[in-house]
Parts: structure tokens; C-alpha cells; sequence
């Protein structure tokens, strides 16, 4: 079973904690981590973007002068891709980006980060985190105490004053245990994580 440090709020060490093989030591999936962060990028996108083509744009029914003896190339409408304020060619049209990932590839991927972070040394468990209301210099001095410019920071359960003393830190975000993704484990540096949030990630993932 790997076995990292566990820390209190001012980075000390108090002890060190066992984590489950199946989850925190499991061997690295490229290929799964790789498919479900672009289907994750690409699910988030909104796909709305709208353009018109020739046959969309309003004018343009009359041919602009005749088809020989002015000297002119030909032209047969005003609106034709070449013209300014013509259509579009191959206009971008509304459609959905959303890509299906089976449930055993993400769970796979999502396993695949958490053992990565432990490989790599990046994670960091926390005894508890706690605020008595939203304090930003709290929560900035703890991120300094662990060298950590970007990080991502996973609860239990949401709590309004950790929220609010983290939300404002640049490179850092908060989440609740139930609602991390690949994507977000990967993009920042450092993964810290609450004991009982371990102990939540384990439950479903072991």
C-alpha cells in the first residue's frame, strides 16, 4: 500500500497515512487518461457558433450587371462568398461536441490519476480543513506551506467558508470529493486532499 504524510493546516507533519492499493497505487492508463480528458474538453464546449451561407444571407437576387462586355469578371449575386457581406463558405453550424466514454474507461482514467499523483510525489492529505468564517490569508498561507502555486483542493462535503477563502486564490479551486474529474486532477500541481475525502474517493473506487 503507498503511504504518504499526513499534515495539519500550518504544513506540519502529524503521522502518515496508508492509501488503497487499488486506487492511490494502481498502474498508470495513458491511453484511458488521454480519451476521457478530450471527451471531458470536448463536452464542455458549447457548440453554438452560427454562421450563414450564400442561400442565408438576406439580398442578392439580382444579378449585379450583365454577364459580358463590361470588362468586369462575372458575377451572379452580391451575396457570393467573395463579395463583403457575402455568405459564408462551409458556414460553422450548431451541433453537439458531446463525446460517450464507457463508465469502465473512466473509472479506469479517474484511478489512473490518482495513483499519478501519488507516483509523482504531488498529493498531499490534510488531517481536516476547516475555517471559523472565510479567511484568504489562511488559505494562502497553507498553500505556501506546501509550495503549492497551483493546487487543487478536495473536501468531504462542500463548506461555504472553505469555498469562499480559496475562490479568490489564483491557481488554486476547491471541490467536493463527488465532484472531481480527471481533467481538473491532471491540470493543476499539487492534489490536496482531506482524510475523510480519501476516505470517501476509496470507498467508491476500491
Amino acid at each position: 500500500m503507498p503511504t504518504v504524510g499526513l499534515f495539519n493546516n500550518e504544513g506540519q507533519k502529524v503521522g502518515d497515512i496508508e492509501l488503497s492499493e487499488k486506487v492511490f497505487g494502481a498502474e498508470v492508463n495513458a491511453d484511458a487518461l488521454h480519451q476521457v480528458v478530450v471527451a471531458l474538453l470536448a463536452n464542455k464546449r458549447q457548440g453554438t457558433q452560427s454562421a450563414k451561407t450564400r442561400t442565408e444571407v438576406s439580398g442578392g437576387g439580382i444579378k449585379p450587371w450583365r454577364q459580358k462586355g463590361t470588362g468586369r469578371a462575372r458575377q451572379g449575386s452580391i451575396r457570393s462568398p467573395q463579395w463583403i457581406h457575402g455568405g459564408i463558405v462551409f458556414a460553422p453550424k450548431p451541433r453537439d461536441y458531446r463525446v460517450s466514454i464507457p463508465k469502465s474507461m473512466r473509472r479506469t482514467a479517474m484511478i489512473s490519476a490518482l495513483s499519478s499523483k501519488v507516483a509523482d510525489n504531488e498529493i498531499v492529505v490534510l488531517e481536516d480543513l476547516k475555517f471559523d468564517a472565510p479567511k484568504t490569508k489562511e488559505a494562502i498561507k497553507l498553500l505556501k506551506a506546501f509550495e503549492a502555486k497551483k493546487a487543487l483542493i478536495v473536501v468531504s462535503e462542500s463548506d461555504e467558508n472553505v469555498y469562499k477563502s480559496i475562490r479568490n486564490i489564483p491557481g488554486a479551486a476547491v471541490v467536493p470529493a463527488n465532484n472531481i474529474n480527471v481533467y481538473d486532477i491532471l491540470k493543476y500541481e499539487k492534489f490536496i486532499i482531506t482524510k475523510d475525502a480519501v476516505s470517501k474517493i476509496e470507498e467508491v473506487y476500491a
